[in-house]
C-alpha cells in the first residue's frame, strides 16, 4: 500500500458503517431487524457479495454486536445490540462532532499497571487506549488531549478496565518544547499521509457532487457510505491535536471539512436509496 492509498474497505467495517449510518432508526423509535436480503442489496451497491455479507454477519453476531430477530413480517433479520448502539452513540461525537484540543486545555495521562496473570488485559488496554487516540508517552503511561476525558472513562468503564488506570489532567512544563513532544509521543506522519489518503480518495468526489444535481440515490448512498466507512477512523488514529503543535499544512483540518461536506450533501440524498429497500 503506498503512503497516500486508502485502506480496503472490508464487509465487516462497512455493514457497521451502514448501521451507523442508516441503521439504527431515531431516539424514540430505534430500528428493528435489517432483513438479511436488504443487507445484502445495500452491501451489494458497494461492491460486497452475497456470501461476504453472510459471512461478516455471522462474525458480527459473535462478538455481540449483532442479534438476529425477525421483521414486522416475520423476515430474518438482524439488529444492534445495546452493546453496539453504546458503540455507535460514543462514536458520534467523534465522527460527526470533530472536535480540536484547545492550548491550555490540558492534557489527560493513563497510567495502568495490570499483573502478569492477566496480560491478555494490558493487551485490550493498549488497543482501546490506541483507538481512542492517545500517544504513548513512556511505558504504561498514555496521553491525550483532556477533552477526550469522558469518552475515555465511558470506555474503559465498559470494558472492565477502569480498576487498572489511573487518569490525571495536567500540563506539560518540559523540558523539550511541547511541539516536540507532541511529535514523539504520536506517528504524525503516518498520521497527515492517512488525512492525505482520504483527501486523495474523497476530496474528487465532493467536486464531482458539488456540480451536479440533482443526485442519484443510489450513487450518494455509495459515494457517502465509502466515505463514512474510511473517515470515522481518522477521528480516532488523530485525536484532534491543538493546531498550534502540528506541522504547517496539517491536512488534518481540510479532511474534516471535506468529510463534513459529502456528508451534508448525500447522506439524505442516500436514504432515499435506502428506506425503499429497508420497507
Amino acid at each position: 500500500m503506498t503512503d497516500h492509498q486508502q485502506p480496503l474497505h472490508t464487509p465487516r467495517s462497512l455493514i457497521v458503517t451502514f448501521y451507523g449510518a442508516y441503521g439504527r432508526g431515531g431516539a424514540d423509535a430505534p430500528a428493528g431487524p435489517v432483513p438479511i436480503a436488504a443487507l445484502i442489496r445495500l452491501l451489494g451497491a458497494v461492491g460486497v457479495d452475497s456470501p461476504s455479507v453472510r459471512s461478516a454477519v455471522s462474525r458480527l453476531k459473535r462478538r455481540g454486536l449483532l442479534v438476529a430477530g425477525r421483521t414486522a413480517d416475520g423476515a430474518a433479520g438482524y439488529g444492534l445490540s445495546e452493546a453496539a448502539r453504546q458503540l455507535l452513540d460514543d462514536g458520534d461525537r467523534r465522527i460527526y462532532g470533530r472536535s480540536s484540543a484547545r492550548p491550555g486545555q490540558g492534557w489527560l495521562l493513563a497510567v495502568f499497571s495490570v499483573p502478569e496473570q492477566e496480560r491478555h488485559k494490558r493487551h485490550l488496554l493498549r488497543s482501546r487506549l490506541a483507538r481512542l487516540g492517545f500517544g504513548t508517552a513512556a511505558p504504561g503511561v498514555w496521553i491525550a488531549p483532556a477533552h477526550v476525558h469522558e469518552e475515555t472513562r465511558h470506555t474503559l468503564d465498559r470494558l472492565g478496565l477502569a480498576s487498572y488506570v489511573d487518569l490525571f489532567k495536567g500540563s506539560h512544563l518540559g523540558f523539550e518544547p511541547t511541539a516536540e513532544a507532541v511529535a514523539r509521543w504520536w506517528d504524525l506522519e503516518a498520521l497527515a499521509r492517512q488525512h492525505q489518503a482520504f483527501l486523495d480518495t474523497h476530496e474528487p468526489v465532493l467536486h464531482r457532487w458539488s456540480r451536479r444535481r440533482p443526485i442519484p440515490p443510489e450513487a450518494a448512498y455509495r459515494d457517502y457510505l465509502l466515505a463514512l466507512d474510511s473517515w470515522r477512523r481518522l477521528p480516532y488514529a488523530d485525536p484532534g491535536l491543538p493546531a498550534a503543535l502540528l506541522p504547517e499544512e496539517w491536512p488534518g483540518g481540510r479532511a474534516a471539512r471535506v468529510f463534513a461536506a459529502l456528508h451534508t450533501r448525500l447522506r439524505d440524498a442516500g436514504e432515499h436509496f435506502v428506506r425503499p429497500v429497508l420497507a
